[in-house]
């Protein structure tokens, strides 16, 4: 793959200024180390005014190559969004339905009233329903062990449900985790969770389907996503990026050499949180289509209606997270920000402090890769790398001050 670029002026980018983004990258972050590659694709109208590739595979020092396959973690969430949808359209599930419709096991849900740690959870009150809608805005109640902030999130981590890949399968998943009980009655606040996990488990009793099938068959190969899925394939495994973590005031530490990966065999639960593995290709791709209202090269993913709700601020008041999350990590920045149905959104511009649209709408993953959709610009915005967390470097503020200031005709 080598991506051809179109003319930056004629798509209304200043092409100097485009320019200035890769020494950017280079100087800031991949010589000095801080980040081992950084691969990225700007496109406007779906076509690409800007790629940059930077770095090596991982320890061994390979060059980066354009085909690499990167861990997109939580940048899996919108895939799995847009399937629910796909099955709400079909009215084979509805946003306000209980969740109990497809999962039985939660009929006796619990809000956390005290205890954990070295003593049993008390008896907590009976949860209202848990709807839906709840899993897609991040109003479950449910949590990540990664947030390090209560006991319930603190027996997350002794499940280790949020990297469930190897030692659990779906069935298994639910069962454990319906017996925890949840931070917050369903609806009552906002908590970035394992809910975009269980609604790959809906999509997978619903359509009779395993969640990676689903994905290949509705989604991958309509829009010809070719290396994406939730392991590598046979024989690819030399595509795979080293995955590194964030150390202080040193090189980051490889935690994951690509080519011993467990991700190269096949895993028991497709984890639809955060398990996808592909290309930068691909996943602009697929924002291209959500760009496009649902629809790239003749092939419709998702009604442009169903994608409108989808990136419509559901947060009650149209607050902003900064008003409802009780998180310490997401991907969002809080103000000015909303949150739909699978993606986060700018809900006011002015308080973002960054250059955005309205209604732009946008997601990361751990290993700090990142995506936006601007529909006002039109412009789409896919980053690659691999070093957790994805809150060690303001490098998304970077990218997107460094777009949105070479552009030189706005649509707005």
């Amino acid at each position: 793959m080598m991506v051809e670029l179109a003319d930056a002026g004629t798509q209304g980018f200043d092409a100097g200024r485009l320019e200035r983004i890769a020494p950017f990258l280079s100087q800031t972050y991949v010589d000095s180390g801080k980040l081992p590659n950084a691969q990225l694709l700007v496109a406007r109208n779906g076509k690409p005014v800007h790629y940059t590739r930077l770095g090596t595979m991982g320890d061994d020092g390979r060059e980066l190559r354009d085909d690499a396959l990167f861990r997109i973690a939580s940048m899996t969430k919108p895939v799995t969004s847009v399937a629910f949808m796909q099955l709400v359209e079909q009215c084979k599930v509805a946003l306000e339905e209980p969740v109990t419709r497809v999962f039985p096991e939660f009929a006796d849900l619990t809000v956390y009233a005290g205890g954990g740690g070295s003593i049993p959870f008390a008896p907590g009150t009976p949860a209202p329903p848990m709807r839906f809608v709840d899993l897609l805005t991040h109003m479950s109640g449910l949590t990540y062990g990664l947030q390090n902030r209560t006991n319930i999130d603190a027996v997350y981590r002794e499940h280790n449900f949020d990297f469930a890949r190897d030692h659990l399968d779906s069935d298994g998943f639910i069962e454990r985790l319906s017996k925890l009980p949840l931070e917050f009655a369903p609806g009552h606040g906002w908590n970035y969770s394992v809910a975009t996990d269980v609604l790959g488990v809906a999509v997978e009793r619903i359509s009779g389907m395993r969640l990676g099938d689903y994905f290949a068959k509705h989604i991958f190969a309509p829009l010809g996503m070719a290396d994406t899925g939730f392991g590598v394939a046979e024989g690819q495994s030399e595509r795979l990026v080293d995955a590194y973590a964030y150390r202080p005031g040193q090189a980051p530490r490889m935690i994951n050499a690509g080519a011993t990966s467990k991700l190269n065999q096949g895993g028991t639960f497709d984890s639809g949180g955060g398990g996808l593995i592909g290309t930068i290709e691909d996943y602009h791709r697929f924002a291209t289509m959500l760009l496009n209202g649902g629809e790239l090269d003749g092939a419709r993913i998702i009604s442009p209606k169903t994608l409108r709700l989808m990136r419509t601020n559901h947060l009650p008041g149209n607050a902003d997270l900064t008003e409802m999350s009780s998180s310490l990590f997401s991907e969002a920045n809080n103000a000015g920000t909303g949150f739909g149905l699978g993606f986060a959104m700018v809900i006011d511009p002015a308080r973002t402090l960054m250059p955005s649209s309205l209604g732009e709408f946008y997601w990361g993953g751990a290993y700090s890769t990142a995506f936006f959709v601007d529909p006002v610009e039109r412009i789409t915005m896919v980053f690659m790398t691999q070093v957790y967390p994805s809150s060690t470097y303001p490098i998304r503020r970077q990218l997107k001050t460094l777009i949105y200031s070479a552009l030189t005709e706005t649509y707005a």
